[in-house]
C-alpha cells in the first residue's frame, strides 16, 4: 500500500498572492486562508523579486495554501530552490477561510513553509515582468481580507499600480 504523504502549509507573500498563478503553478494546491508573519519585513530584493527579512516590529501578510508533495516540488522549481530561495518553516498567525469564503474570527499559530532569500537582502526595484503579477496578487490579497493599508504602506513603495485600459 502506498504511503500517503502529508500536505504542507505554504505562506505566499509575493506574486503567489495571485490565486490564478498559484493554481497554474501548483494544480493540486488549495487556498485555505490568510496569515501574518510577525517580526519580518516585506521587500523587493536586489534580484528584483519579493523577499522577507527579519525585522522586529514589522509584519508580513500573505495567503495560505495547502500543498501536495508534488506541488511543493513544482513550487521549489518556480522559486529557484536552493539558488534563489531556501525553504524555512516559520510560525504564522493563520485565519482559515471556509468553503463559503467566510474567514474565521480567531487566528491560530501554525508552522508554514516560507521561501526566503537569505543572501539578497538589499532593497531594490522589481523586475518589469513582476509588476503585473504583484498587482494581480495585491488585488486577490485584498479580496481575501488582507488590509489594503498593508499593501499601501509596505508593497506600494516598490510596486507601482498599473493603469487600467
Amino acid at each position: 500500500m502506498d504511503e500517503i504523504k502529508p500536505k504542507s502549509l505554504y505562506f505566499g507573500f509575493g506574486s503567489n498572492l495571485w490565486l490564478d498563478q498559484m493554481k497554474r503553478r501548483c494544480p493540486g494546491s488549495t487556498f485555505i486562508g490568510s496569515a501574518s508573519l510577525k517580526d519580518w519585513k516585506w521587500i523587493i530584493n536586489n534580484r528584483g523579486y519579493a523577499n522577507v527579512i527579519p525585522s522586529k516590529g514589522h509584519t508580513v501578510y500573505g495567503l495560505m495554501y495547502e500543498l501536495t508533495p508534488d506541488d511543493e516540488r513544482l513550487l521549489d522549481g518556480f522559486e529557484g530552490v536552493p539558488n534563489s530561495y531556501i525553504k524555512r518553516i516559520l510560525p504564522v498567525d493563520f485565519v482559515a477561510e471556509d468553503e463559503n469564503g467566510k474567514s474565521e474570527t480567531i487566528s491560530r499559530v501554525v508552522d508554514a513553509l516560507v521561501y526566503v532569500d537569505e543572501k539578497r537582502v538589499t532593497e531594490s526595484k522589481p523586475v518589469k515582468e513582476y509588476i503585473h503579477r504583484m498587482n494581480m496578487g495585491i488585488t486577490d490579497g485584498i479580496k481575501k481580507g488582507i488590509p489594503k493599508e498593508y499593501f499601501d504602506q509596505n508593497l506600494r513603495p516598490f510596486i507601482p499600480e498599473e493603469l487600467s485600459n
